[in-house]
């Protein structure tokens, strides 16, 4: 449906499909609606419910200060939309335009929108991963069933993993006055977001808060009783650390393998995409009838030297889900490019922390504002010579202007003064991100060669 009035005639009885029912889902469609659409919409879902908001579920729903099914993302406007929901999609026919589904159903579009995000990365060992008192966080159902288990005042809870979730995690069991082990394989909590700059004030923040912090280790087996509950945890440096609650926050898994087969250019690192959202095929060429957004996209940035950028950020899935239901609706010459700036934020341990740009890009850090040892303060990251990225802790004021300094590529470090510049202040230092090529926890085995003749097998052992 594309030309010769085809558009107005999608607009006023074609199909839109959305497969991912959750914040990009719902932000899609409702713009959708918006913007004119009067035809058939239907929503698909793999969970039972609809669409709610996740970032509470590492916060107030830990704390208990409010239940998992009080999250309902609110609703911009009526959805008139045909909800299928708790049945996943399991393959695309991208020639019959048709989704399949878990229950054998199969639904046609002339549009689809693909916004399926991430789950959360499971424990390796399936086994280990089974045993009672083992969880992950991810969904409604997760937070709830790890809330139960942390109102059941366990003896100790290990969090394996100290990104912002699993150090979410850890500030809430303290909260909660639960003695909290955090296990992480790099040499400090955030490190692999913020640099270790950054890293060694969170870590700092831990220890304070009575966190025994355990990093540059790794868990190497999980221990369970003979009524198949766990009861401890091997650590890589020979300890072993008594539990009976183990949180797993080792990151997140696009959801992508129903694409398996389909054509479409999706893999493990998500679904690459144009600026406009449309998806590519796996030989490369742009689809005309397929968009995506939200966690599981990956699309190009001008600002960021137009690398292909999956953002696991709330804003973002608003932003490209909003962007990619107006160009599903528009002439070519009407689309416009996502160029949404990456921003985030976390709370924990009573300090909120919030972030613009890439900072991951960056390869020094400038204290711009305020002090690491107040734990309030504006960090600055320069890449190239221009800024890249911040960071505040408690100053999240002055974030919107570092954004324009980014949005304007203004040169790194930032040649004007700013309010409350200390001695620490002065000059740029390295950013101290970990090495990607250095391992930083077990053996790793690298296979080069293209012919069989030529196939080497390189063996790097584990530090420890």
């Amino acid at each position: 449906m594309t030309g010769n009035g085809s558009l107005e005639r999608l607009k006023r009885e074609g199909r839109i499909v959305v497969v991912g029912a959750s914040l990009a889902g719902l932000r899609g469609a409702e713009t959708l609606r918006e913007e004119g659409f009067a035809g058939s919409l239907t929503m698909i879902g793999d969970e039972p419910y609809e669409p709610y908001d996740r970032p509470p579920l590492s916060k107030q729903v830990l704390l208990g200060k409010a239940t998992a099914d009080r999250t309902d993302l609110p609703r911009r406007r009526a959805l008139d939309a045909q909800w299928r929901l708790g049945v996943p999609a399991t393959g695309l026919d991208m020639a019959a335009r048709r989704v399949r589904l878990a229950d054998g159903d199969e639904v046609e579009y002339d549009r689809l929108l693909i916004a399926t995000g991430v789950r959360a990365r499971p424990w390796p060992k399936e086994e280990e991963a089974e045993l009672d008192g083992v969880f992950v966080l991810r969904t409604r159902d997760d937070a709830t069933a790890l809330e139960r288990a942390l109102a059941q005042g366990p003896r100790r809870v290990l969090v394996i993993g100290a990104g912002f979730t699993g150090s979410e995690i850890a500030s809430a069991c303290r909260e909660r006055g639960i003695a909290v082990t955090v296990a992480e394989r790099g040499a400090a909590p955030l490190v692999g977001a913020l640099g270790g700059v950054i890293g060694e004030v969170a870590a700092e923040m831990h220890r304070e808060h009575g966190v025994d912090l355990r990093c540059g280790v790794m868990v190497t087996g999980l221990e369970g009783d003979s009524a198949g509950r766990v009861r401890a945890a091997h650590l890589s440096d020979g300890n072993t650390v008594e539990t009976d609650v183990v949180v797993v926050s080792l990151g997140a898994m696009r959801n992508t393998e129903w694409l398996g087969g389909s054509g479409l250019g999706a893999g493990p690192r998500g679904i690459a995409c144009d600026a406009g959202c449309r998806a590519f095929d796996i030989r490369g060429i742009v689809t005309d009838d397929i968009y995506v957004a939200g966690d599981v996209a990956r699309s190009p940035h001008p600002l960021f030297g137009y690398q292909f950028l999956s953002l696991e950020h709330w804003g973002n899935a608003v932003s490209q889900a909003e962007t990619a239901a107006h160009n599903m609706l528009s002439e070519s010459t009407e689309r416009r490019p996502h160029i949404w700036v990456p921003a985030f934020w976390s709370s924990q341990f009573g300090v909120n922390i919030k972030s613009v740009g890439v900072p991951t890009m960056g390869t020094e850090i400038l204290i711009a504002q305020g002090s690491l040892s107040e734990r309030r303060f504006t960090g600055v990251y320069g890449y190239q010579e221009r800024v890249i990225g911040a960071v505040t802790f408690d100053q999240s004021k002055w974030l919107q202007f570092y954004q324009q300094l980014i949005e304007t590529t203004a040169p790194f470090p930032p040649s004007f003064p700013t309010v409350d510049r200390r001695p620490e202040g002065q000059r740029p230092v390295d950013a101290d991100f970990p090495d990607p090529s250095v391992p930083t926890h077990g053996p790793t085995v690298t296979v080069s060669g293209y012919s069989p003749d030529d196939r080497r097998l390189t063996f790097t052992p584990a530090r420890h």
